[in-house]
């Protein structure tokens, strides 16, 4: 193979930014006309569970700001696989061939293993949390509307979404480290214990401050954790 100078390299690499910058920017101009579809993709699980319910808009420029976010939320959702293909197609040639094929699932995996956390938040704990909320602020002891502001909402369901999502990476995170010699499997497996409760703290932190919540992102990862258990490389006796 060819070996390029650094200019060359320079050049290889502003290419490749140029055409990730001009993937986001025809992205968010779809994603500008896909941004009210979006909110109401979004809104779905909490008027699912309150029918009567009305959202707030609290300001005057909150619908602009909204479709903007939502926008490069899209965007960003778009591009992504487009950057990934990039820096591995910029990195490829630097890389042993045993190093390719270790990373190549791992560019594959981890935006699917996002997907399958954000999915798990949205279809499994968003219509359980939201339901418990709406119940509880319609049943206070002091008489009361619940208006949530669109904006707010919509800042605290994507955290969540990213929440879950990053989460879901625990399986690579740990097989990675496994793998590259830093994380021995007899290690990990001898603090099991210690893992699950680190688990239950970081669900404690990491969710809305209701037990069913953080029950409901404490087991996935606990499972996760088991399953990246089996697939890490086992020690030498």
């Amino acid at each position: 193979m060819k070996k390029m100078t650094l200019m060359q390299h320079f050049s290889e690499l502003r290419r490749r930014v140029l055409w990730v910058a001009l993937i986001f920017a025809v992205a968010f101009v779809g994603g500008w006309y896909v941004a009210p579809y979006l909110q109401e993709f979004f809104t779905a699980p909490l008027l699912d569970v309150w029918p009567d319910g009305t959202l707030l808009y609290t300001g005057l420029a909150d619908g602009l700001m909204i479709q903007f976010s939502l926008a490069t939320l899209f965007s960003l959702i778009v591009t992504l696989p487009a950057l990934l293909w990039h820096v591995w197609a910029f990195v490829a040639p630097g890389l042993k061939k045993n190093e390719r094929r270790f990373i190549w699932p791992l560019l594959i995996l981890s935006p699917l293993l996002f997907l399958v956390g954000a999915g798990f938040a949205f279809y499994v704990l968003f219509p359980i949390a939201f339901k418990f909320f709406v119940e509880l602020n319609q049943t206070s002891p002091v008489p009361a509307v619940l208006l949530p502001a669109v904006r707010d909402y919509l800042t605290f369901a994507i955290g969540l979404l990213k929440v879950f999502g990053i989460a879901f990476q625990l399986p690579l995170v740990l097989v990675l480290l496994n793998r590259i010699g830093v994380l021995p499997r007899r290690a990990v497996v001898r603090m099991r214990r210690y893992a699950i409760i680190g688990i239950v703290i970081v669900a404690a932190i990491l969710t809305p401050p209701d037990v069913v919540s953080q029950i409901l992102l404490a087991l996935p990862m606990w499972a996760l954790f088991e399953i990246s258990i089996l697939f890490m490389r086992r020690d030498n006796a």
